[in-house]
């Protein structure tokens, strides 16, 4: 059974320093979430599957791949395993993941939590919409039986957003702007690594990187988007996605009275100015 882990046991490493390979050429891309090409996650089950979009790499292939999954209220998975492990960030709702046999613990937006590949577990979403980030580090992302279930060695973590310890622009040698606060969820800073920055209201500024793979997904709140690839902003709401390779700058402006929260999977550091 998972339990939800207090802030004081999870160890969370402030370094925004690891050095890739520099990419000679840039390239970017932006999906606003009213743009989204939405289908199945499991296409054979229609309306019944949860909703899925891709919205960088293929899910049904040997690659790693970011999507945004969408559940109905009330929706409760039977008992499963995956092939691979994955990570889920909650956009949207409320959602349950964990043992069959376990009490529901349900997270609210801004929550994280991991799934080990193997584990037998059961996914409930209990909010009028739910949506969440899901990522995986290879393909394909597969559903299987749990009389199929193993031990990958790995251990499952559910972070209720309460549990998130976020340090401040005070504490970050990367970030230079008053009020920026920033969280490391996953990996290592010196190598494939994912993070969280929460964007204060009337934030306007940039994101700098030299990093051969950025891409960023809006969790909470919205931001104006530009770059030199952009002949004008782009709103982008929760679900939204950016990526860019090579030396780059992302230019954010948080119009909102509220913070916005940016999720961020990157192999290089990154500023925020």
């Amino acid at each position: 059974m998972k339990l939800l882990l207090k802030a004081s046991t999870l160890a969370l490493v402030a370094t925004l320093s690891s050095s890739p390979a520099f990419a000679q050429q840039s390239t970017s891309k932006v999906v606003a979430a009213s743009n989204i090409d939405w289908g199945y996650l499991n296409p054979l089950r229609g309306d019944k599957s949860p909703g899925a979009a891709d919205l960088w790499g293929n899910r049904t292939t040997d690659t790693a791949t970011g999507m945004l999954v969408r559940f109905k209220k009330g929706f409760e998975s039977p008992p499963h395993i995956h092939n691979i492990t994955y990570r889920g960030i909650v956009i949207e709702g409320q959602m349950h993941n964990d043992d069959p046999a376990a009490e529901k613990m349900w997270m609210p937006a801004g929550s994280f939590w991991t799934q080990p590949a193997g584990e037998n577990h059961t996914t409930a979403a209990n909010g009028k919409t739910n949506l969440i980030y899901l990522e995986i580090d290879s393909g394909p992302y597969l559903v299987k039986p749990t009389k199929e279930q193993f031990d990958n060695g790995e251990r499952p973590l559910n972070l209720h957003k309460d549990n998130i310890v976020w340090l401040s622009d005070s504490d970050l040698n990367d970030i230079n702007v008053d009020g920026v606060k920033s969280t490391y969820v996953w990996g290592s800073t010196a190598d494939m690594n994912g993070s969280m920055i929460k964007l204060p209201a009337g934030f306007k500024g940039e994101i700098s990187t030299d990093a051969s793979e950025f891409r960023a997904v809006v969790i909470a709140g919205a931001v104006n988007y530009n770059s030199k690839e952009q002949n004008t902003a782009q709103n982008l709401s929760a679900g939204s996605y950016v990526e860019s390779n090579g030396h780059f700058t992302h230019s954010l402006e948080n119009k909102g009275d509220k913070p916005a929260t940016i999720y961020i999977r990157t192999n290089s550091k990154y500023q925020v100015n």
